[in-house]
This record gives C-alpha cells, sequence and structure tokens, in this order.
C-alpha cells in the first residue's frame, strides 16, 4: 500500500473543516489530492478526534501483540501436548515431566500428572532390580560345560534342576548375555598343568615325541613322526608318510619295544594323534605316563624341538623330494649321522651312540 503524504492527524483536520462548512472541492484543491481520495478519508476518519484516533491505534498495537502472543503459547501448548502424547515418550519420560512441574512450578502432583497423561500409580510405582546372577551363572555354566547346546536345552536343564523361572526370563538373560548368538566351537582341551622342562637322569626315561610336515614336489603333503630319547638326544624313529594316525604311532612304540624297551614317560604336544583315546589306552597298558605340554608352549618340549631344527634345515629344507621313498631314505641316513657320527655340545662332543655306549659298559 503506498503511503500517503498527510499524517493521520491532517486528514481530521480537513475533514474537521469539511464538517465546519467548507467544500470538498475547495480543500483538494488546497490539499492537492482528488475528490475520490478525500471521500475514502471520510469514510475511513469521519467521526473520529485526534485522541480517539490515538487510542484506537494503541488498541490495535495491543491486539496485535496479544494475538502474537496467543499465537506463540497456542503452539508451545500444542508442541507440549503432541510431544507427551507420542508413543516414543514413554513413562520414564513422562514421570520426569511430573518431578519437573512439581518441584519447579509447584503444581499438585494429580494436576501435573494429568497434564503430561500419566495415571498417578504409574507415578508412585517404585521399580525393583531384578537380580538375575543365580540364572547367568547356571547359564554360564552350562554353556561352559556343553558347548554345542542352545537354549531349550539349556532351559530344560535348568528346570530339571528345581528351577521355576519361565523361559522369557531365561531367553531374556539368555540373549542379554549374548548367548543367542550362534557361537564357533573349538575343541576343548583339559587343562594343563606348567612344568618346568624334566631333565632326564638315564636312558628310556623320557621320549620326546613330535610331528613335522612338508610337501613332495608334485604338492602332496606328507608327515615325519620323529622320537627322540632326552637323556642322550638319539632319534629312534623317523617315520614318513603321507598320513600317521594314532594306530601308526603305536606301531611304531610296539616296534621300539623289540629292542629298546619303553620309556617312563612320553612327551608330547596337544596333536589330534596325541589326545586319542587309543593312545591313552595303549599308554596305560604298558604303565607309560603320558605327559602333555601346554597348548601353544614348544619349549616345554624343548629336546625334541632343538631336533626338530636340525631336520628342518639339514634334511627338509636341503632337498626336494619327488617321492615318499626319497624321504624314508634320506630320513635313514640322517638319523645314522646324527646318532652314530654327530657330535653333540650337550653331550661333552660325544655322539648320542657313544654316551649309550658308555652307560651299557
Amino acid at each position: 500500500m503506498k503511503k500517503t503524504r498527510f499524517t493521520e492527524s491532517q486528514i481530521i483536520k480537513a475533514l474537521k473543516e469539511h464538517e465546519n462548512g467548507r467544500h470538498a472541492q475547495e480543500l483538494c484543491r488546497e490539499l492537492g489530492i482528488t475528490t475520490a481520495a478525500f471521500y475514502k478519508w471520510r469514510q475511513r476518519y469521519g467521526g473520529l478526534e485526534v485522541k480517539e484516533l490515538k487510542r484506537m491505534k494503541e488498541l490495535e498495537e495491543e491486539n496485535a501483540r496479544l494475538k502474537k502472543m496467543f499465537a506463540e503459547l497456542s503452539l508451545v501448548h500444542h508442541a507440549l501436548k503432541d510431544a507427551v502424547e507420542k508413543k516414543p515418550v514413554g513413562p520414564d519420560e513422562k514421570k520426569a515431566l511430573v518431578e519437573f512441574m512439581v518441584e519447579e512450578h509447584g503444581v499438585s502432583v494429580r494436576q501435573a500428572c494429568k497434564a503430561s497423561g500419566v495415571a498417578r500409580s504409574t507415578y508412585q510405582y517404585k521399580a525393583t532390580e531384578k537380580d538375575d546372577s543365580l540364572v547367568e551363572e547356571l547359564l554360564q555354566s552350562l554353556v561352559a560345560k556343553h558347548p554345542a547346546i542352545g537354549f531349550w536345552q539349556c532351559f530344560h536343564r535348568i528346570r530339571r534342576m528345581g528351577h521355576a523361572w519361565n523361559h522369557k526370563r531365561v531367553y531374556r538373560v539368555y540373549s542379554q548375555l549374548r548367548l543367542n548368538i550362534r557361537r564357533r566351537h573349538k575343541k576343548r582341551l583339559p587343562a594343563r598343568v606348567k612344568q618346568a622342562l624334566f631333565q632326564p637322569e638315564k636312558v628310556n626315561q623320557v621320549w620326546s615325541v613330535d610331528f613335522m610336515s612338508d610337501s613332495l614336489w608334485d604338492g602332496r603333503k606328507f608327515r615325519l613322526l620323529n622320537i627322540v630319547d632326552d637323556y642322550n638326544r638319539e632319534v629312534l624313529s623317523m617315520e614318513a608318510d603321507l598320513s600317521i594316525p594314532a594306530l601308526r604311532l603305536i606301531r611304531v612304540l610296539e616296534y621300539l619295544r623289540e629292542f629298546r624297551g619303553l620309556p617312563e614317560m612320553i612327551r608330547v604336544d596337544n596333536g589330534p594323534e596325541f589326545i586319542s583315546q587309543k593312545l591313552e589306552d595303549w599308554c596305560r597298558e604298558n604303565k607309560v605316563r603320558l605327559l602333555f605340554i601346554q597348548p601353544g608352549k614348544p619349549t616345554q618340549n624343548a629336546y625334541i624341538e632343538r631336533c626338530n631344527g636340525s631336520i628342518r634345515r639339514e634334511l627338509l629344507n636341503a632337498y626336494v623330494f619327488r617321492t615318499l621313498s626319497e624321504v624314508r631314505q634320506k630320513a635313514d641316513e640322517w638319523m645314522e649321522d646324527y646318532n652314530h657320527h654327530r657330535p653333540h655340545q650337550a653331550l661333552n662332543f660325544r655322539t648320542p651312540v657313544e654316551l649309550l655306549e658308555e652307560i651299557v659298559t
């Protein structure tokens, strides 16, 4: 709207002169306006005084301010109501809102609960923490002992123990412990006690047994079974084949018994051939103690590990083998040299066979 060059006071003054008898044409010529503009003035400001016009302006400004205030309050009210009534706002948030209204604004609990849309019983309820320690302990023990079982097996085992917990509570704890996530099972070994490396004092007191692996020229893998007497470092057997199961190991030990006898102890690692039930039964029948080292601790079987290092450097890495016959031939040659011709610093630069002969004589 184009702003007029006359103030409202000047307009009312001109209208008063018109009411006192002056002609409208004369006033229009004097003010430089059209008669249409003059009659619009009279429609809008006719019969008003300057004071009344000023008061009307103040009322209009007050009315505009109140309208704005009402709009803002209405917006805040609707926003608060919408926030309280929405589903994401749970009982805890509503209770916090009630506490804020009661403590900060002195509103009664009844009014605050009504405004927040929460029941007074809900506001006054005091939660008690659930003690699930016994459930957790039972679940952990069951899974540790039976790693392959799932939830329902655990639940029914717990019920058979005499506990009356329902499946929903047990499954809640089961999920909190993240036992519902599929577990990758690892073969469990009995606990191996850490022991110092036993130093034998006589022949056939302790034998060490271990496996090595390598590949032929055509890519086929083969294994090498090594048996060492820890007292005189003598290599008793080097058996080479594509596969050497526990029964093959027992057959080699039976062969050694024919000309060497059996040891009091056999030190091994935790390979599948050594933890076999068949080997354990054979050792029990022949009164041989089977001594296991800790997993991942090869230094606890240091005698044969030292021998394996020499076999790796001087035999397996030094030759290219095309057949198992070549492996067995070279292994026999290396064992003959190692036992009869190679001086050992640990034996005061004597060979294992020389030390054995000194003991016998």
